[in-house]
Parts: structure tokens; C-alpha cells; sequence
């Protein structure tokens, strides 16, 4: 369930901004739900808005973001437990939320394989469960290690809380030498209900659902409490193998069964689409009536080689999907509408409601994403929920699918208080007072303070020591707020942070001194940012919170120009060239009310050919590198380098980096792979594979797979019908050559 206007109906400038908000609000839900157990969106409203996120990203494909929702998963494992790298990276899956969606899934992987309509193609379906995601290893037969799944590649290390779980065997028989099984925690409803129960008699924090109830007591430092809460396992995949288990899906899910584990007994093997959907009616009616939660059914190609043939897009399988049941609806008062002002200025409305319960949570919040939603209307001014405003006092129904904050799908009128005012968006920033402006065809109305607006300033700073940023033990967002606030030792920029010690010595009212601090408290504090002096090149660059420039942005520019000063060298030489494309894109708005895109094309063409003829040969060189990078466009490239361009955000940056020693970026390693490394272009019509089946093998090996031939290009793979790609690949002396070629030099890598 999501907002009734499709993407189509979006100007470009429109899905760009929705695609931010998405980003930061999805990246958010993330950290909160598989790092702290602590969900800020329902399981619904998560999926609605990926959904939305993955709507707008296929019909502007050219506006993906770097950190891109599509490209994410799980969040950072906690610092207070061990990590635990993955052998095999724990991959997420993607959703799929009616019949047609299964329909279309089957037919995208007949077409990957070159499967016909028709011909036999078996799945397996297996109920969803709603619990916490682990990984067991094992060598030998025996139990070694135990991790969460964490951000997909580092996970916790809990091998300690798995050893007391009844479900899980601390030995193997007939196991091959390597084994990682993975599967899912949970607690059952009864089990769940009992422990609460136990935990009020003890006046103890009770648990909102059964997920975060199996998730917290996995995730105890003292593998004592895990021992006493009632924790269940489902075996259901497995990771890095030294032996096969099994040919097909189903078969391996009865020899894990066999070594020991739990395995859902609802698992079946189903013959195409129409067998899945008929499967996910019989599971849907028994859903009531199981003993754990469950939150749909999972498909899977049977067929293991099939499954490796198809292979991974860079966060979900190919091979499987997740078909979601409905969400869960109920119907409370909407008692306030409050403004929330996040690190980029946006203003962010979110509804404050009369608890209600849904499913077994109590739920008090939703979020309202923008005047345009509270209004009843479209960013084009077409109606949605049937044009109803949103007002303080509305009787509001709320939808979910697991957790907690909701989102409003409909309201009703009937019940509207006659006092009851139409909503008033400020125009004025609640933090600042700074104008809040709302650019044309953006969705979002931002504050114009900058620096200046507090909430801006405390969230960028948040944002810098979040987790996946600097990570500074003892410096979360409390204390944030506390040293922003404060009067003796100030932190207004991420500089302030690395002088604090020095400041703290000269200061009269030591740090160690206030109240909530001591001396072991304050020094601990100075030697974790000590520590944290030294910083990866990826990180220093994720935790400057440039708009767009997300974790795997961050990651794609750290690798590109592998050290801080190069990165530096080449936005400040592509400076003139990002000016060009402002000044091509404010051309392109004034032109947008032209009745067809090609009077559009024809009268921004010669703007665009007289701005971009102005720019020196090094601008232009270091603009095309900048943009050719897999995975960074223009959106990007402008947001990096009009960031570093603006005076007092180029000073904070400076004074920064002047407190640290940043480390350059690893080239990439493929093992002995021939390819690792390069860049590769696949042009033309390939004939023994697809052309996303080449691309996922090139990626495998360690390649950069590019849509476009540069300077930067090592090998142009160009079948039959190969154009423009192979006379540009010629012109610049790029190695060229066939699909058969290609496969004998990485056939045996």
C-alpha cells in the first residue's frame, strides 16, 4: 500500500527529491531495526517505501542514487560484540506484493536462463519467518562460530547466545568439513507471551512483538539471559559449503533436516507461478493459527545450478523473492502534526497519534512525507486518498505488517471535528527561522539556515559519528546535543570533536567535572576519538554527509581515486564542469512548460553546447572521469563537488582533515582473476549468455562493469550490432574484442 500517484506522473526534478527523502528514511529504518532492535517503521510502511523507491528508480533509471535503498542491507554490526566476516555475503530479498509481480518474477528468470514459456521450471515456497537472521558455521562437524547477519558482510559475532539455543546442535553427523547453515531466531507466540509476562512481574522492559523480543535476547552480552528466554530456530539456506548438500533447493533442505536442524514443514515444491500463488492462499489462512509470526512466503529456483547460473543483483539473489502479505490496519486520532528538520534542511511532517494497537504493537506515531500528502494531493496537483486533507483531530487509519511507526492510508470525514483547521505547512524553519523555501518540482520544502540552523548542524554532526561514519565509542547523538549545546566546550564541526581534549585542559570546567561525567567517562571519550584520528578513506567521505553521497557512493569514489588528494585534485578541477550542468539543468526548468521533449531537446541543445564549449580540456577530462565512475552520475558528482565549493563547508572539511590521518583505499583483488581491476564495456548482442548474466560474472571477478567507453576503459566486449561504443573504443586505442574472446580469457578464473 503506497501513495496512489504512480512514478510515471513525476517530473525528473520531483522523483529526485522523493528519492532522497526514501534514501534517508529508509537508510534510518535500517540502523534502528537490525542494529538496535529498535524499529522506527512498520514492516509495512518499510516495504511501501521501497517499493516507492524502486517504482521511481525504474522509470528514471539515470537517477539511482549512489546509496541507493535497492543496494543496502541489514546495517553495521554493534560495537559490542565481536565482528565476523561472512565467508559468503548474508544477501537480502527483494518483495513482490500481488499475484502479477510472482507472474512477472517467473517470466524474468525464464528470460535470464533463456528458459521458453511453458517448459518445466520447479520452485521451492517456504513461510517467511519473522525473526532475526543467523549464520552457523561449522567444520568438522562441530559449532564454531555463530554471527548475525549485521550489514550483509560483517556480522556480530554471538556464538556464545547461538550454543544455548535447543534448535541448533553443537555437533554434526555426516556433515560435509565446511558447513554454514542460515536460518532464522524467533520466539513462539506462547513463549513470547510468557516472558513478557515475566518480565512485568519483575518490573523489567517488556518486548513489542516477538521479533524484537527473539532479536534482543540473541544480542545479550551475557549468554546467561539468552539461555533463560525461549529462543527457536528455522534452518533454511546455507553459505560457503565444502561439499554440495543437495541437486535442488528442496533436497538440501531435507539433508539439513537430516544433520539435525528444524525446518519448516510447510516448505513445498511447486511447478510454476499459479502452484506458488496457490501455496501463499493455503500458508495466508493458516497464518492465524501458527505458533510464530510470520510475514510471507519465500520462492525459490529449485534447481542449485540454475541458482548459480542466475546469481545475485548487488544486494538480492536473482533465483528467489518474497511475496509480503497485506498489511494490518486500525484506526486511531491524529492529536498533533509535528515538523522535524533533518541534516539536509528538509522539513519532515510526522503525525503524533492516540496509541493505538495494531497486531499486538502499540503504535503512536506515522510519517506524513510532505504538505502535498497532508493536503490530499500529488506533487502534480492530482488528488490522492480521494483529495481528503489531513487535520489535527482527523480519525485516521493506520496500516502495518510487524513493527511500529505506521503510515496514514485514509481518514474519515465523518468524524472530523467541526473545528477542525486545514493544516498550515510553515514557510519559516521551527528550528531557525530561516525561510523555508520549496524549490520548483521539489516535493520537499527545505530550510535555507544552512550552518546556521541548529537541527541542521546537530543532525550533520550526528550523521558524522553514526556507525557507519566515524563510530566514536561514547559519542553518540546525546552527547552530540550536549556538546553543541554547550557553553565551555562547544562542537559546531566535526573539527571540534579532535580539539576537545586540548580544550579540555585549558578549560576551568573540565569535562570530567559535569554532571552524568567522571574521569574514567571523560578520558575514556578523548581515547576513543584518539583512536578514531586514523580513518579509512570510504568512511571519511561517507561522514561529511554530502547530499546523495551515501556508504556505497563513498565506497565507489574511495576505490576510484584510491587517496584523499587525488579526490580532492579531481573535484576541484571538475568544479567549472558541474557549474556547466547547473547552468544546463536551470536552462532545461525554464523550458519545462514546452508542450513536447523535443521542442524541449531542440531549444536547450545550443545552451547546452555554449556552456559546455567554454570549459578547458582538464575540467572537462576530470567531469567526464568523475560522472564515468560505475555507480556515480551527474546527481552525485554535482552534490560532491558544489559541497567542496562553498566556503565555509570547504573550511569545516579542511580544518577536518587537518586533525586526521585518512588512509587510502585498497585496489580492488579478485584473487588471480585476469580482469580484477579493469574497467569492462559489453557492447552489441551477446549469444551464449545475457548481457546481466555477463555483467554479474565480470563483477565476480573483480571487474568494474561500465555503460560507457572512456579514457578509463581497458576492455570493450562488442558482439554483433555493435555501434557507437566500438568506433569510440577504436578511436581511443581500448582493447576490443568478441564474446568469445571474453570467455576464453576469464574461463579459467
Amino acid at each position: 500500500m503506497h501513495d496512489a500517484r504512480k512514478a510515471g506522473s513525476l517530473t525528473e526534478q520531483e522523483a529526485k527529491a522523493e528519492l532522497e527523502r526514501l534514501a534517508e528514511t529508509l537508510l534510518r529504518a535500517d540502523a534502528a531495526y537490525h542494529g538496535e532492535d529498535a524499529p522506527l517503521v512498520s514492516d509495512a510502511d518499510y516495504d511501501s517505501l521501497k517499493r516507492r523507491n524502486a517504482e521511481i528508480e525504474a522509470q528514471f533509471p539515470h537517477l539511482k542514487r549512489a546509496d541507493s535503498p535497492s543496494d543496502t542491507v541489514g546495517a553495521a554490526p554493534s560495537e559490542r560484540f565481536g565482528k565476523v566476516t561472512h565467508a559468503q555475503r548474508m544477501m537480502s530479498l527483494s518483495n513482490a506484493f500481488d499475484d502479477a509481480e510472482i507472474t512477472e518474477f517467473d517470466q524474468r528468470v525464464r528470460k535470464y536462463l533463456g528458459v521458453p514459456s511453458g517448459a518445466p521450471l520447479r520452485y521451492t515456497a517456504e513461510p517467511k519467518i519473522d525473526g532475526l537472521s543467523l549464520s552457523l558455521r561449522y567444520e568438522n562437524g562441530a559449532l564454531v562460530q555463530a554471527a548475525t547477519r549485521g550489514d550483509g558482510a560483517v556480522g556480530e559475532n554471538v556464538t556464545a547466545n547461538a550454543r544455548t539455543i535447543k534448535d541448533i546442535p553443537e555437533n554434526l553427523t555426516g556433515a560435509p568439513d565446511i558447513l554454514e547453515v542460515r536460518g532464522e531466531v524467533y520466539m513462539s507466540h506462547a513463549d513470547f507471551t510468557a516472558l513478557n509476562a515475566r518480565q512485568s512481574d519483575a518490573g523489567a522492559k517488556t518486548f513489542a512483538n516477538p521479533r524484537n523480543a527473539a532479536a534482543g535476547s540473541l544480542r545479550q552480552l551475557d549468554a546467561a539471559v539468552t539461555a533463560s528466554r525461549p529462543l527457536r530456530f528455522f534452518a533454511y539456506a546455507w553459505g560457503e559449503l565444502s561439499a554440495p548438500l543437495a541437486g535442488t533447493q528442496f533436497e538440501a533442505i531435507a539433508k539439513l533436516n537430516a544433520l539435525g536442524f528444524s525446518t519448516n514443514p510447510l516448505t513445498a515444491l511447486c511447478d510454476g507461478p499459479d502452484d506458488l500463488v496457490a501455496h501463499y492462499a493455503q500458508i495466508e489462512q493458516q497464518r492465524a493459527s501458527l505458533a510464530y509470526d510470520i510475514d510471507g512466503v519465500v520462492y525459490k529456483v529449485d534447481d542449485l545450478e540454475l541458482q548459480r547460473r542466475l546469481g545475485y543483483r548487488s544486494t538480492t539473489p536473482r533465483w528467489a523473492i518474497a511475496h509480503k502479505f497485506p498489511a494490518e490496519l486500525a484506526w486511531t486520532r491524529l492529536e498533533a502534526i509535528e515538523i522535524n528538520v533533518g541534516r539536509t534542511g528538509a522539513l519532515s511532517p510526522v503525525a503524533r497519534l492516540s496509541p493505538v494497537t495494531v497486531g499486538g504493537v502499540v503504535v503512536s506515531n506515522a510519517t506524513l512525507h510532505n504538505e502535498d500528502y497532508i493536503a490530499g494531493r500529488g506533487g502534480d496537483g492530482s488528488p490522492i486518498r480521494g483529495g481528503k486533507d489531513i487535520r489535527i483531530g482527523d480519525w485516521v487509519q493506520v496500516y502495518r505488517a510487524g513493527d511500529v511507526i505506521p503510515k496514514i492510508s485514509d481518514l474519515d470525514l465523518g468524524k472530523r471535528p467541526d473545528n477542525a483547521k486545514p493544516f498550515s505547512f510553515p514557510t519559516l524553519c521551527p528550528e531557525c527561522g530561516s525561510d523555508a523555501i520549496r524549490e520548483d518540482g521539489d516535493a520537499v520544502r527545505r530550510c535555507s539556515g544552512g550552518l546556521v540552523c541548529p537541527s541542521q548542524a546537530v543532525e550533520k554532526l550526528k550523521h558524522f559519528v553514526s556507525r557507519a561514519a566515524f563510530d566514536i565509542e561514547g559519542l553518540g547523538a546525546k552527547q552530540i546535543e550536549m556538546f553543541h549545546a554547550d557553553d565551555q566546550l562547544p562542537v559546531q564541526t566535526p573539527a571540534d570533536i579532535f580539539t576537545l581534549e586540548a580544550r579540555d585542559r585549558n578549560n576551568l570546567t573540565k569535562l570530567a567535572n559535569r554532571e552524568g561525567w567522571g574521569d574514567l567517562s571523560a578520558r575514556n571519550l578523548f581515547a576513543a576519538i584518539e583512536q578514531c584520528r586514523t580513518v579509512p578513506l570510504a568512511r571519511l567521505i561517507f561522514a561529511l554527509g554530502i547530499r546523495h553521497v551515501g556508504e556505497v557512493a563513498a565506497r565507489d569514489l574511495a576505490r576510484h581515486f584510491g587517496s584523499w588528494e587525488a579526490l580532492v585534485d579531481a573535484v576541484d578541477t571538475a568544479a567549472p564542469a558541474a557549474a556547466c550542468e547547473l547552468q544546463a539543468d536551470a536552462a532545461e526548468a525554464a523550458e519545462r512548460q514546452l508542450a513536447t521533449s523535443e521542442g524541449r531537446r531542440a531549444r536547450i541543445k545550443p545552451v547546452r553546447d555554449a556552456v559546455w564549449g567554454e570549459l578547458d580540456a582538464p575540467a572537462l577530462a576530470a567531469w567526464r572521469d568523475l560522472i564515468g565512475i560505475d555507480g556515480i552520475g551527474a546527481t552525485v558528482a554535482v552534490s560532491l563537488v558544489t559541497s567542496f565549493q562553498q566556503k565555509a563547508e570547504r573550511a569545516s572539511i579542511d580544518r577536518l582533515v587537518e586533525e586526521l590521518t585518512i588512509e587510502d583505499a585498497a585496489p580492488p583483488m579478485s584473487g588471480n582473476s585476469p580482469v580484477a581491476g579493469k574497467t569492462v564495456v559489453f557492447t552489441g548482442t551477446l549469444d551464449k549468455m545475457t548481457r546481466a548474466e555477463a555483467k554479474a560474472r565480470a563483477e565476480a571477478l573483480g571487474a568494474k562493469v561500465s555503460g560507457s567507453v572512456s579514457a578509463r576503459t581497458d576492455i570493450l566486449v562488442a558482439g554483433p550490432g555493435a555501434g557507437s561504443k566500438a568506433a569510440k573504443a577504436a578511436e581511443l586505442g581500448v582493447e576490443t574484442m568478441d564474446e568469445d574472446a571474453w570467455l576464453a580469457l576469464i574461463g579459467g578464473a
